[in-house]
C-alpha cells in the first residue's frame, strides 16, 4: 500500500505529483518499487488532488481508493488503506506492506527484503531499519490492522502501535540497499 494523500505543504504541492529524477511520478515509482519488490496487490490512498494524480500518473493495475479526509494526516490514510483490505472479501491478504509516497531512495530490494523475512503471516510486525532506526517500508500483519488503525492519528501512522507492540516488532536492516528519507521541500537550484 502506498500512502499518497498529502497535500506537501512544504514541498509546494502534493508529491505524489512530482516528478522524479527518472522521469517518473513519485506515486508511479512508489507502485514500481512495491511491485519489483515482490508485492501482488497494490493499493495507493488518495487525497490531494486525487483528480489529478488519477488523470497523470500510470496506475493500471492498482486498486486506488480516495481518502476525504487526507488534512488530518498520514494517520487517516493508513485508516483509510486497512479498512479497505479488511472489508474487499476478494482479498484474504495476510499482511500490507506501507510505503510512502515520498520516499524514493526505497528501491524494490528493501521491500523483497522485508517481505522475505516475514514468516508471521498474520502476526507479521516488521520494520526496515536504518543503522537502528526504524523506517520504512513497514509490514503490518492482518492480525495488527485493527490496532494500528485504532492508534493510527494525525502524522505518526503506524508509530504509535509499533512502539506499543515493541517487543512484536522484526528489524530488518536496510541501510546497505535503501535510504529512508523523504522528501520535505524540493531541492535547491
Amino acid at each position: 500500500m502506498v500512502l499518497a494523500a498529502g497535500g506537501g505543504r512544504r514541498y509546494g504541492g502534493p508529491k505524489a505529483l512530482v516528478r522524479h529524477e527518472d522521469g517518473r511520478l513519485l506515486v508511479e515509482r512508489a507502485v514500481a518499487t512495491l511491485r519489483d519488490g515482490g508485492c501482488t496487490r497494490i493499493w495507493v490512498v488518495l487525497g490531494a488532488e486525487s483528480g489529478r494524480v488519477r488523470d497523470e500518473a500510470r496506475l493500471a493495475g492498482v486498486e486506488l481508493l480516495d481518502n476525504p479526509t487526507w488534512k488530518s494526516g498520514m494517520g487517516s490514510s493508513l485508516r483509510v488503506g486497512l479498512a479497505a483490505l479488511a472489508e474487499l472479501a476478494e482479498t484474504d491478504a495476510q499482511a500490507v506492506a506501507v510505503l510512502l509516497v515520498d520516499t524514493p531512495g526505497i528501491g524494490p530490494e528493501a521491500v523483497a527484503r522485508l517481505l522475505a523475512a516475514a514468516s508471521g503471516g498474520s502476526g507479521a510486525l516488521l520494520t526496515a531499519t536504518y543503522k537502528g532506526r526504524r523506517g520504512h517500508p513497514v509490514i503490518l500483519g492482518r492480525d495488527h490492522w485493527p490496532g494500528v488503525t485504532t492508534l493510527a492519528t494525525a502524522d505518526v501512522g503506524a508509530r504509535a502501535y509499533l512502539i506499543a507492540h515493541a517487543a512484536d516488532v522484526q528489524g530488518v536492516p536496510c541501510e546497505d540497499i535503501a535510504d529512508d528519507t523523504d522528501l520535505d521541500v524540493p531541492p535547491e537550484g
